[in-house]
């Protein structure tokens, strides 16, 4: 575990200013242009795949371990040096329930590694539209269960990105009212919370996202609730007062719409008497954190998601102990 962290700056670097102007002026356009119908799926896949690739280059000396155990999918990746041990990170990726993968996110998960010193799983969940609610919910709750029956809930902590925070709430309020044991910590980069971008949409009246807009990025998670009602269980996430919560980090960009969603989920979570922390970083767009060959804050970020991480790991042992 780090001693010492990075502070939040002030300011974006240049790197990060540049990156998220180019992003308005050509990423935005075409991603608010491509429909939702097979043709655009594949190539909205293609190309948040390339951005990824792009903006996150492979971690050298990462080590890929592919799961296929029954319902439960994904990939354990361990940065140059990360063995397997007694703890472990288990990482839900995001994109709308429709784009990424487990592959997609490999350079983040190896990064994440690297900085915990811990094998992180990344599920491969099943996307939408082949495969509407609650797929995608079922298998973030199976693979958590097949890490409970390898690792003590002490031990395990949750990292996840835009809809894989969506998930990740969603994952924690079932854990508590199944009344199974919580995760040590949780750190959220950009999450989804508003499954209807209605919170979103109204932050975007004064701030208009580098990426794409409101409008058609809620055309993605519609591919995944299939035209269920907005305030379905499950899909609208409320946080009863009392509802037991790891202590939850949450760091959003200061140029996204979705630092509304970041304001709101902290908010929930301390409302409910739960512990939060809200990180937002000036001019950073989307989940930069997965993107280290553009912006310097992407590492800067994720040490300091890394320390509260590890931080509250060895708090809980200290507790059962």
């Amino acid at each position: 575990m780090r001693t010492s962290v990075p502070a939040i700056p002030a300011a974006p670097s240049l790197r990060a200013a540049v990156t998220a102007t180019a992003a308005a002026l050509t990423l935005r356009p075409v991603h608010s242009a491509i429909p939702m119908n097979p043709p655009g799926i594949w190539f909205a896949r293609t190309l948040v795949a390339t951005l990824m690739a792009v903006g996150g280059p492979p971690l050298p000396g990462t080590t890929v371990t592919k799961v296929r155990d029954g319902a439960v999918r994904g990939d354990w990746v361990r940065a140059p040096g990360v063995a397997f041990g007694s703890r472990a990170v288990y990482y839900i990726h995001g994109s709308g329930y429709v784009l990424c993968s487990a592959r997609t996110h490999r350079s983040l998960a190896a990064r994440l590694s690297k900085q915990t010193g811990l094998p992180v799983f990344v599920i491969d969940y099943r996307l939408a539209p082949e495969h509407p609610f609650p797929a995608a919910a079922d298998d973030v709750e199976a693979g958590y269960r097949w890490l409970r029956s390898r690792y003590a809930a002490a031990d395990l902590v949750l990292a996840g990105d835009s809809a894989g925070g969506h998930l990740i709430v969603d994952l924690l309020l079932e854990n508590d009212r199944h009344r199974r044991p919580q995760p040590a910590a949780v750190a959220l980069f950009s999450p989804l919370l508003d499954l209807t971008f209605g919170l979103a949409a109204t932050r975007e009246r004064s701030h208009p996202d580098p990426l794409i807009s409101a409008r058609a990025a809620r055309e993605l998670p519609r591919q995944y609730t299939a035209g269920l009602p907005d305030d379905a269980p499950r899909l609208r996430l409320r946080i009863p007062k009392g509802t037991a919560l790891p202590p939850i980090l949450v760091q959003a960009g200061g140029a996204e719409m979705l630092a509304a969603d970041a304001r709101e989920l902290h908010a929930m979570v301390r409302a409910a008497g739960g512990e939060a922390r809200l990180e937002l970083w000036p001019g950073q767009v989307h989940v930069f954190q997965a993107l280290p060959a553009l912006v310097p804050e992407a590492d800067q970020a994720l040490a300091r998601a890394a320390e509260f991480l590890c931080a509250a790991q060895i708090s809980t042992v200290e507790k059962v102990s």
